[in-house]
């Protein structure tokens, strides 16, 4: 077991060491469309730089590794988080997860996307100004999906998600005046495990994330942000033996279709399982980097949990990133 345990964490570490990119990678912008589906969309996920892969162990897990809601001890797990994006942009997200017992789990998820006002526009020359304003246009996208996951044996899970996406950018309008909407959906799928060797709380596994089929407006085709990624995550604290608190250390190796090599780093620090402190690091990012956050769970007498979580990012140029995240386990 020992030699085991040893192959696995130095495919692990050689994986995340050769994700690292270097200054020459051609950063792949630009490639592939339906952008909100990779924005992170729990607080808690977010204050720990997005290495989450391996910690998600509620419905919030259902986006970043499907696998995590076969984690979920509770008959019920639900949650809902706010983000607060740049350029007046807001995400609403929503899950739900029922615990089958041996039968697994399943949850429901969506996500809303708010882009805010855009003033739509028409070249016209014939005018000083150059352009016709067209008011407002209708900008918005969403993803609703199914998760099932189940516990194969003690140590190994496994999960995927069916979701529909949708967009849409306003509309064209021709030269014989009529409008031309320019709306792309489809299906597309997420899977993910969660392996358990048996040293102590360590976890690794990988998922696969937003893969489809091209999604195209007009004659234009795209692909989706489909991401590969792989990770790990133990509770250190376990070298200590019998210990009531936790501080969880995670990392996550992105293969992104759009871009090169990511890593992300985290760590949460539970105290009494009521009150929690985290901060974490995105690697290769221009927008994001440092993240930090906090979080606290009660337990009514009734048996029902309630979280709250809260994080902040730093977006270079930009204001920073809040996100606020409600939950409840009965």
């Amino acid at each position: 077991m020992r030699k085991l345990l040893f192959k696995i964490l130095l495919i692990t570490l050689l994986t995340a060491v050769l994700a690292i990119p270097t200054q020459a990678a051609i950063k792949k912008v630009a490639q592939t469309g339906l952008q909100f589906l990779k924005v992170d969309m729990s607080a808690r996920a977010a204050a720990m730089g997005g290495a989450y892969m391996m910690v998600g162990d509620d419905a919030t897990a259902m986006f970043y590794n499907p696998a995590g809601i076969g984690n979920v001890t509770s008959d019920f797990d639900l949650f809902v988080n706010h983000t607060r994006w740049i350029a007046d942009i807001n995400y609403s997200a929503f899950g739900l997860v029922r615990n089958l017992g041996t039968w697994g789990a399943l949850g429901f998820n969506a996500v809303i996307c708010d882009y805010g006002d855009i003033l739509g526009t028409r070249v016209n020359r014939d005018i000083e100004q150059g352009y016709d304003e067209l008011g407002n246009l209708d900008v918005s996208a969403y993803a609703v999906g199914v998760t099932y996951a189940k516990a194969l044996t003690n140590k190994f899970s496994v999960g995927a998600t069916v979701k529909y996406a949708s967009q849409r950018l306003g509309y064209n309008v021709l030269d014989d005046g009529t409008a031309k909407k320019n709306d792309v959906s489809g299906m597309v799928y997420d899977f993910g495990t969660i392996f358990y060797p048996g040293f102590k709380s360590l976890r690794l596994g990988m998922s696969v994330r937003n893969f489809s089929e091209e999604f195209e407006y007009e004659k234009e085709s795209f692909e989706l942000p489909l991401t590969f990624t792989i990770g790990f995550a133990m509770d250190v604290l376990d070298f200590m033996g019998e210990h009531e608190n936790a501080l969880t250390v995670s990392i996550d190796a992105t293969h992104p279709r759009d871009y090169t090599e990511r890593l992300h780093f985290g760590a949460e620090y539970m105290y009494m399982d009521m009150f929690a402190l985290r901060a974490g690091y995105k690697y290769n990012y221009d927008l994001e980097g440092l993240t930090a956050g906090l979080g606290v769970n009660y337990e009514l007498p009734s048996g029902v949990i309630l979280k709250v979580d809260y994080s902040y990012c730093t977006a270079d140029v930009f204001d920073g990133i809040n996100r606020f995240s409600l939950g409840v386990s009965f």
